[in-house]
């Protein structure tokens, strides 16, 4: 059955799906860039001695190379270790690429941090001093 502009029910069905993921995403863009300053490597360099540094990638990437003064809690295990972070203070975060800081940031607003900065384009563009924990194959 041909309804508005020709459009059978499964083409309206599949545009409404279309318009709604479209429409979620545009929502958690803008509410990520709410809760979540994006700082430039210079930028990031003067805050986060007075911060909480956050590596939120694996213990393996971690391993490999990570920022001087870092401490890793994956993004896996963020509601595990909530404690672990206190919220009087900023939280610096970063992963490789940036998406990971993204998704560590929601979590951490959940639960009430409201001070949270990434590393614009992630340590994959980082030229700061980095530390390596040990050997590591990755």
């Amino acid at each position: 059955m041909q309804l508005i502009l020709g459009l059978t029910w499964d083409w309206i069905i599949l545009l409404i799906l279309l318009a709604g993921y479209l429409g979620y995403t545009v929502y958690r863009y803008i509410k990520t860039r709410k809760i979540l300053t994006t700082l430039t490597e210079s930028e990031f360099r003067d805050g986060y001695r007075k911060a909480q540094l956050i590596d939120v990638r694996e213990q393996k990437e971690y391993d490999a190379g990570h920022i001087w003064g870092a401490r890793n809690i994956p993004v896996t295990q963020l509601k595990q270790r909530k404690q672990e972070l206190r919220k009087d203070m900023p939280i610096y975060l970063y992963c490789q690429t940036g998406s990971r800081a993204a998704r560590a940031a929601w979590t951490l607003h959940k639960q009430g941090h409201e001070e949270l900065y990434q590393l614009k384009d992630g340590f994959k563009k980082w030229t700061g001093k980095i530390k390596k924990t040990k050997k590591s194959s990755y």
